[in-house]
């Protein structure tokens, strides 16, 4: 069975934003869906986010797609680099993703050592990025920067801010149709 993990932003939760409805698309679609509530969301913390989604995952494969928001993304990249060679998911979304330290000092502990693109790459079958061309948190080159390191596809979305909600001060994200689009695409 197909499968995806959905792993929300810093200060989020399972219920936040765009995660139910991109849930219940794909339970529709045939997908056993997951959002686990990451620890300490306001303080997020690798050594604690890392292992949460090892568990959220369990073994691995070509049927299981991984779907990041903002640090959420960050946490997918640092997993991936942490799998044995021999495995590859099916896919991995990246909504509004970056891949380095953009100088927040709450999730620094994410960027202590640099990405290994190389190794993230030979990780999954495919790569999407969905970017706003208005994010507010994420520069819009970090798009490209996926694009760039990891074969990424990209979907620029137009004024759609952080794709979050009341957290980061903009009007909900309820709907984000193009995730599970993107992940249906895949093949």
């Amino acid at each position: 069975m197909r499968r995806a993990i959905i792993v929300h932003c810093w200060d989020g939760h399972p219920e936040y934003c765009w995660y139910p409805a991109t849930k219940d698309e794909l339970e529709v679609a045939g997908f056993s869906v997951k959002v686990p509530t990451m620890p300490d969301t306001a303080q997020p913390e690798i050594s604690k986010w890392l292992p949460k989604l090892n568990e959220a995952i369990g073994a691995p494969d070509e049927n299981t797609y991984l779907i990041g928001h903002s640090i959420g993304c960050a946490t997918i990249m640092r997993y991936l680099e942490s799998l044995p060679p021999n495995y590859k998911l099916g896919g991995v979304i990246f909504v509004a993703g970056f891949t380095h330290d953009l100088g927040f000092k709450e999730i620094k502990n994410f960027f202590v050592t640099p990405l290994d693109f190389e190794i993230i790459k030979s990780r999954a079958k495919h790569f999407v990025a969905i970017a706003s061309d208005d994010d507010p948190f994420v520069p819009v080159d970090q798009a490209e920067a996926l694009k760039e390191k990891l074969g990424a596809e990209v979907v620029m979305m137009h004024n759609a801010k952080h794709f979050s909600g009341e957290v980061d001060g903009e009007a909900s994200c309820t709907q984000l149709p193009q995730v599970a689009k993107s992940i249906l695409e895949m093949k």
